[in-house]
């Protein structure tokens, strides 16, 4: 592992870089020691002996403090809160941390002692065909500019770019969130988004109306993260303007927590700490992983889920226990989550650590997502099939769903740059056509889970749980499919379908009327969606799902006998056809 907080930028495939995030050197101690530590320094609420360990401390020029705090912990049970307690951060620490990590490991008292690299935003590496965002496809708009000379600010100038943004669609091509707009609630009204961020540009003039503001943390004066942040966010909660983008939930109320200074797991927490029951945090964040010894590489090749590290695993569980669902990006590491590399415990890990990705393992609750392809021809390109895993992205039986991982339209610009759709002096009138990456997968999922929380508090009922939401995820949506060399059991999950969703969770009651015409769609457009007969009752047309053969040619016999008025007996929850009888009089 390379050493050292690293100078300059992190570098990331695609052209342009991050600053790095500090690393951090976490304490776990030993739960039998109930370590203390304040400013005069660590004592043990056992009579465990921490003298030698304030000593290291001491010729170190190191300070202890803990990380989560050692209070009540909200609405955390008694053994999360001991739990919690058992994590410190060092501060003070400016090289040689794996030297310090493997000493602090040997102290009384320690149960482990390790080393996080700095964590980066999973912003994809450029997939096959996906060219540098300076150059424009045919389709593409040039980039229109903004100058001090305009005579309107660039925002007011600003065109409709949803039509670009594809993942708002019906299924199977989006999540369907025209849809849920038309629905009480579906806008994502009065549910909470927390973005845990390195930056973000809070006066976007596509976030303005809805944006909390920062929670935690300072921000970090970075151009890359900022973008990120701004790109993220408009995924999710992006004004509903006819101007610029809109997000999949743009009644969300959406809100920030900076990790720099405060650290991942700090900052997660505080995001959960200020959202109610039925809130959402976006983590889309990852870092370098064991397969290549945590260290950086260009590629992203290796990275993993932050849940990985014991402190931010412990984080999520916090979160997920108060009733906070954690959206967490499943990584940009082209890796299987399933490989027997994970369930080895690292060096300087706690005792009880157990591989979290691993089907026998704890679970943190998170719901953890990856990148899929977007339909052939999004923006001019083809990245697969629709819904297969991109090539970059992490798979395994632990992962619960998949968003568009490439050709995201959203607000901000691209990289560290502005952006490639709409550029220009003025940062809040940026937009981007090529967010991609497990982050821009994770907020898509965000998006979508934020509608279908809005869907329910409109109907008066219980918002969704992580468990409850992650089981929805999987049983519901449109389902992967398979690539050349990435076959459908490299597990990303289901698209989410909005639609299904809040159907499966609020069912319409069920009507009756009888059909006055018939539409049988024997070659279903997009092809994936099964066939359908489509009745025309009470209004509206009905649809009837993979009809039997025997159904199907009793309704056209009705018909083609000219005594299908009344005779064709359809029962119907909105516009799905549940039953129908045909008889032989009105």
């Amino acid at each position: 592992m390379i050493d050292g907080q690293g100078q300059g930028h992190r570098p990331v495939a695609g052209g342009f870089t991050y600053l790095p995030a500090d690393r951090e050197l976490i304490v776990v101690a030993h739960p039998d020691a109930a370590l203390r530590a304040d400013p005069a320094g660590v004592r043990s609420a056992t009579g465990t002996d921490t003298s030698p360990l304030n000593r290291f401390l001491t010729d170190e020029r190191l300070t202890l403090e803990p990380l989560f705090g050692y209070g009540p912990g909200g609405a955390a049970s008694d053994e999360l809160r001991r739990h919690l307690a058992l994590f410190h951060r060092v501060r003070g620490v400016e090289r040689h941390h794996d030297e310090l990590a493997a000493r602090l490991s040997a102290l009384p008292g320690v149960d482990g002692a390790y080393v996080k690299p700095g964590a980066l935003p999973a912003h994809g590496p450029d997939a096959p065909g996906h060219p540098h965002p300076h150059t424009h496809p045919p389709d593409r708009p040039r980039r229109a500019t903004a100058t001090a000379a305009a005579d309107a600010p660039a925002a007011r100038r600003t065109p409709d770019f949803t039509p670009r943004q594809g993942y708002l669609a019906p299924a199977p091509e989006g999540v369907d969130a025209r849809w849920a707009w038309a629905q009480p609630g579906g806008t994502g009204e009065g549910v909470g988004v927390v973005a845990v961020e390195g930056a973000w540009r809070l006066g976007h003039a596509d976030l303005g109306r809805k944006l909390a503001g920062i929670v935690a943390g300072t921000p970090l004066e970075d151009p890359a993260w900022r973008n990120h942040g701004t790109n993220a966010l408009g995924v999710v909660g992006g004004d509903r303007t006819g101007r610029g983008i809109t997000g999949i939930a743009p009644g969300a109320l959406t809100a920030a927590a900076a990790l720099p200074g405060i650290g991942s797991a700090r900052a997660l927490r505080a995001a959960a700490d200020r959202l109610p029951p039925g809130g959402l945090v976006l983590l889309a964040l990852h870092r370098p992983g064991p397969r290549f010894g945590y260290c950086d590489r260009d590629d992203q090749r290796g990275c993993v889920p932050l849940e990985w590290w014991p402190d931010d695993f412990a984080a999520v569980r916090y979160a997920t226990a108060k009733g906070v669902v954690v959206v967490a990006a499943a990584g940009n590491g082209g890796q299987c989550l399933d490989d027997p590399l994970y369930e080895a415990r690292p060096d300087g890990f706690p005792s009880w650590w157990r591989n979290p990705f691993g089907p026998g393992g704890p679970s943190s609750g998170a719901v953890l997502v990856g990148a899929g392809a977007p339909p052939p021809g999004t923006h001019g390109r083809d990245h697969g099939p629709d819904r297969s895993r991109l090539a970059f992205s992490n798979f395994g039986a632990r992962l619960d769903a998949q968003g568009w991982g490439v050709e995201v339209t959203t607000a901000g610009g691209y990289g560290e740059g502005a952006g490639d759709l709409q550029g220009g002096a003025e940062e809040d009138a940026w937009y981007t056509d090529v967010f991609c990456g497990t982050s821009a997968a994770s907020a898509i999922v965000v998006g979508a889970l934020a509608s279908v929380q809005g869907a329910l508090r409109a109907a008066g009922r219980e918002p969704l749980t992580a468990e409850r939401a992650r089981e929805v995820l999987r049983t519901t949506g449109t389902p992967q499919q398979g690539a050349p060399g990435r076959p459908a059991s490299q597990r990303i999950g289901n698209r989410p379908d909005v639609r299904a969703a809040v159907g499966r969770l609020l069912p319409s009651p069920v009507a009756s009327g009888t059909a006055e015409r018939l539409w049988d769609e024997l070659i279903p457009y997009p092809p994936e969606r099964p066939p359908q007969l489509r009745l025309f009752v009470a209004g509206a047309w009905r649809g009837l799902d993979s009809p039997d053969p025997a159904v199907r040619q009793a309704v056209h016999t009705a018909f083609a006998g000219g005594r299908a008025a009344g005779s064709v007996r359809v029962w119907y929850a909105d516009d799905r056809v549940v039953g129908l009888v045909v008889t032989d009089s009105p």
